[in-house]
C-alpha cells in the first residue's frame, strides 16, 4: 500500500506530536486515532474468546480459573482486557511503536490442553511456567540475543515472514468468519457450508468486505474502522430480523452451522459491568517442576519461549513493513524496547493467569488506517482498559463484521512479495516455505523455522558454510529440536 511521503522532523505542534514523533513518520493525529480504534476492534474478539478457551478448561485436578468448580468467564474476560490494555499503553509510550498485545492464541491453548491437564498439574502451576517464560525472554533482550538474533535474520527472509503472515491471517480471517471451513471428505477446506455459502453471516461477512474493499480503492480516511462498525451494524439489523443465533451451545458445540461466529451482535441487556481482577497473581512459579519434574517443566518452558520469541520477531517486522517503519536493513525503530515491553507482557499474562500476552499481527489493520506511531496503541490500550467495564459491548461485534478487515490487510501485506528475488535460489525456497507454511499449519512460528532451517540447509549444500550467521545456526538449531520436541520427549523417557 502507499504511505504518505515522511515529513521533515518538526519542533512545532503539541507535547503529544512531538513525543511520539507523529509529523516525522508522515502521519497525523486522527490517522493515529482511528489506527488506535482499527486495531482494537480487529482483536477485541480475544476479551471474548481468551475465557472461552481457557476458561471454561478444567486443569488435572478439576479446577478451574479463579479458584472455583466451575468457569468464571467475567473474571477472565476482565483479567484478559486489563492485561491487554497496560501493555498496549506500554508500548505505545515507551516503545513508540504501532503495536497492540493481548493473550496469544494458540499459545493459550498450549497452555490449557498441553500443560494444565497433565498429571497432578493445577493453573496456579501451569501459570506459574508462563511467568518463568516470560522472564527468561527478558533476560535474553536484556543481554542483547534477542535483538542479535533479529538483525542476523537476512533482509529478504523477513520479507518472506512478512507475506507469510499476510496469508496466514487472510486464512484466519476466512476461517473465522466461516467462508472456509474444514472439509468434511478432504484433506484441506471448502467453501462455506457443503461448498456453498449457507446462511445469513455468511452474507454479511461477504458484504462487509466488499464495504471495506470500495471504502478502501476509493481513498475513504477509516475505512477498516467504518467497515467494521458499519457491518456490525447491519449484522445486528439480520440478526434482529431473521433471529439467527450462535453456532454453537453454550458447551462450545457445533450445533447451527450457519449461526454467528464468536458473539450473537444484538443490543446487549447491560452496557456496564464491574470488573474482577481475582486472578491477578494467582500463579505458582516453581510448583510445575514438584508435579511433573525438572525435564519434563523445563521443555515445556523451551516450547513455549521458542513460540513466543519467533512469534514476535515476525509480527514486529510484518507491522513495521506495512507501515513503511523498517531501516534499510528491515529492522524496526525501538527493536530493543519493542522486544523488552514484549518480554514483559509475556511474564504479565502469566502472572494474571491470563495465559502468554504477545505481539498482535491484527494492529497491521491500524497501520491499514495509517498509524506510525505509539500513539495508536495508546488509543488501543485505552479501550482495552475501558473494555474491563464494557464487556458487553465488547461481545456484541460477530467474527464476520471483524474478519473482513484481516482479509484486505492480508492483501496489503503480500504487496511486499515484489521485495524477493525469486531468481536466487538461497532465498527463494526458503522464502517461499516460510510463506505457504504459515497459512497452512496455521503456525507463525512453523513457518518462520521452517525458513530458517532450510536457509542454513541450502547454504552448507551449495558450499557457503562461512556466510552462515553464527546466530542463524544456533537458531536452526533450535528450530530442530523444536520440530522434534516429541521424539525428544520419547528418548529421554518423559511424557
Amino acid at each position: 500500500m502507499s504511505t504518505p511521503a515522511a515529513a521533515p522532523p518538526s519542533t512545532e505542534g503539541s507535547a503529544i506530536e512531538r513525543y511520539f514523533k507523529i509529523a516525522e513518520r508522515g502521519s497525523t493525529v486522527g490517522r493515529e486515532v482511528r489506527g488506535g480504534f482499527a486495531t482494537f476492534f480487529t482483536m477485541a474478539y480475544i476479551v471474548v474468546l481468551n475465557p472461552l478457551i481457557i476458561g471454561t478448561q478444567a486443569d488435572s485436578t478439576g479446577g478451574f480459573l479463579g479458584g472455583g468448580d466451575g468457569p468464571n468467564l467475567p473474571m477472565v474476560a476482565a483479567c484478559t482486557a486489563l492485561v491487554a490494555g497496560v501493555m498496549t499503553l506500554l508500548m505505545g509510550v515507551v516503545a513508540n511503536y504501532p503495536l497492540a498485545l493481548a493473550a496469544g492464541l494458540g499459545l493459550n491453548a498450549f497452555v490449557a490442553f498441553g500443560i494444565a491437564k497433565l498429571p497432578e498439574m493445577t493453573w496456579a502451576d501451569a501459570m506459574g511456567l508462563v511467568v518463568m517464560e516470560g522472564l527468561i525472554i527478558l533476560l535474553l533482550v536484556l543481554t542483547g540475543f534477542r535483538k542479535a538474533v533479529l538483525h542476523a535474520v537476512p533482509a529478504q527472509l523477513k520479507t518472506a515472514i512478512s507475506v507469510g503472515i499476510g496469508l496466514f491471517i487472510t486464512v484466519v480471517g476466512l476461517v473465522d468468519a466461516g467462508f472456509v471451513r474444514k472439509a468434511a471428505g478432504g484433506p484441506l477446506g471448502e467453501l462455506g457450508v457443503g461448498g456453498f455459502l449457507a446462511g445469513w453471516p455468511l452474507l454479511v461477512f461477504v458484504i462487509g468486505l466488499f464495504i471495506i474493499i470500495t471504502l478502501y480503492v476509493r481513498g475513504v480516511k477509516g475505512a477498516i474502522l467504518y467497515g467494521i462498525l458499519g457491518t456490525t451494524i447491519l449484522a445486528m439489523v439480520v440478526e434482529a430480523v431473521f433471529s439467527i443465533g450462535s453456532q454453537t451451545n453454550e458447551k462450545g458445540e457445533m450445533v447451527n452451522p450457519t449461526g454467528w461466529g464468536l458473539n450473537v451482535p444484538s443490543l446487549p441487556d447491560a452496557v456496564v459491568a464491574t470488573p474482577d481482577f481475582g486472578l491477578l497473581g494467582d500463579f505458582n512459579l516453581l510448583g510445575s517442576f514438584d508435579k511433573i519434574g525438572i525435564v519434563s517443566a523445563s521443555l515445556l518452558v523451551f516450547t513455549i519461549l521458542l513460540a513466543d520469541f519467533f512469534d514476535t520477531m515476525g509480527t514486529m517486522v510484518a507491522v513495521g513493513a506495512e507501515g513503511d517503519l523498517l531501516d534499510e536493513e528491515g529492522n524496526p525503530p525501538n527493536s530493543q524496547r519493542i522486544l523488552i515491553v514484549d518480554s514483559l507482557a509475556a511474564a504479565a499474562g502469566g502472572a494474571a493467569s491470563v495465559s502468554s500476552n504477545t505481539s498482535y499481527i491484527e494492529s497491521a489493520s491500524g497501520v491499514g488506517e495509517g498509524a506510525r506511531t505509539g500513539l495508536a496503541s495508546v488509543v488501543t490500550g485505552v479501550l482495552f482498559l475501558f473494555a474491563t467495564f464494557l464487556s458487553p459491548l465488547v461481545a456484541v461485534v460477530p467474527y464476520e463484521a471483524a474478519t473482513p478487515a484481516l482479509v484486505l490487510v492480508g492483501f496489503l501485506m503480500m504487496q511486499q512479495v515484489k521485495e524477493i528475488d525469486w531468481d536466487d535460489l538461497e532465498i527463494a525456497i526458503p522464502a517461499f516455505l516460510t510463506i505457504i507454511l504459515m497459512p497452512f499449519t496455521y503456525s507463525i512460528t512453523a513457518g518462520i523455522g521452517a525458513g530458517f532451517v532450510t536457509y542454513v540447509f541450502i547454504k552448507v549444500v551449495r558450499g557457503k558454510i562461512g556466510v552462515i550467521h553464527p546466530l542463524m545456526w544456533l537458531v536452526a538449531l533450535l528450530f530442530v529440536l523444536y520440530f522434534g520436541i516429541d521424539p525428544i520427549k520419547g528418548v529421554l523417557g518423559v511424557s
